[in-house]
């Protein structure tokens, strides 16, 4: 497990895996899992267009991925949210069955777009991945306050000047980014569960944001890495692997939140007993 291909994969997985824990973790708190399905979905189209003109598809997937959050952000301020991502989602599909219309040699770039090609990565790619993942990294921890504020209390937000709309905008190119570099290493299909499963157990485990990013990246690299390991040892796709293990963790995750919510309504049955503030004071302390 430690050939060349082998280690590109667990270097490329690694760094899609804490890009998703970290971004996740707001996709969970945010309510956007919709936004986060359809944004990696629809940048297919890009991929395929930037195919047929002889670019790179990396470059396809991150300018669709943007223009896709972008519409979303636009058309979001006058409808509802989830009437505005369905509408983007139908345009990136609708584009991407044009292009596919213009050639038929672009299936098998399309099945591992869908389902990823984590055991395929070149050394060539890393780079690439690298770069994007840091750029998304930075730009996420360059919001992180005003977005923490506005996710979670976004009336106190905007008396402190944080403008919703603003942060909305940029919290969506920031899962654009994570999408572009993500959706050639474990496809569209598993980067949506990796974002979902891990930041939802996490959130479960934890009220503090700092501790649930934190374990929401150490779950997603735990997700991964397994799922390689045992895609290895089985030769099963290793999207069958992430997806069941992102659901086992959510699984985990609700389990460990009934039992805190039993323990501090015990808690609070009992006289003399502070109030836990958890997420809402952390938010308010930002």
């Amino acid at each position: 497990m430690l050939s060349g291909f082998m280690v590109n994969a667990w270097v490329v997985a690694g760094i899609v895996a804490v890009v998703a824990g970290a971004v996740g973790f707001f996709v969970v708190l945010r309510g956007s899992a919709f936004v986060a399905d359809a944004l990696p979905t629809g940048a297919f189209a890009g991929a395929a267009g930037a195919s047929l003109i002889g670019v790179s598809p990396l470059v396809g997937l991150g300018v669709f991925s943007v223009l896709g959050a972008l519409g979303i952000g636009w058309l979001g301020r006058r409808s509802r949210h989830d009437v505005a991502t369905a509408l983007a989602l139908v345009m990136m599909l609708g584009l991407g069955a044009l292009f596919l219309s213009f050639s038929s040699q672009y299936a098998p770039e399309i099945y591992s777009l869908l389902f990823g090609e984590v055991l395929g990565i070149s050394s060539n790619e890393i780079a690439p991945v690298a770069v994007l993942g840091a750029v998304t990294v930075a730009a996420l921890i360059l919001i992180y306050r005003p977005l923490l504020l506005a996710s979670v209390m976004p009336a106190l937000g905007e008396a402190r000047g944080v403008r919703a709309a603003r942060v909305e905008t940029l919290f969506l190119v920031v899962l654009a980014l994570a999408t572009s570099m993500a959706l050639p290493v474990v496809g569209a299909l598993l980067i949506f569960s990796l974002m979902i499963g891990p930041p939802a157990a996490a959130r479960s485990f934890t009220d503090r944001p700092a501790v649930a990013i934190g374990l929401s990246v150490l779950l997603a690299l735990g997700t991964v890495w397994a799922a390689i390991a045992a895609s290895y040892q089985t030769n099963w796709p290793v999207g069958f692997f992430v997806g069941a293990l992102s659901a086992v963790w959510y699984a985990v995750g609700r389990m460990a939140a009934a039992w805190r919510r039993n323990r501090r309504q015990a808690r609070a049955a009992a006289p003399g007993e502070p109030a836990e503030h958890g997420l809402l004071a952390a938010s308010v302390r930002v």
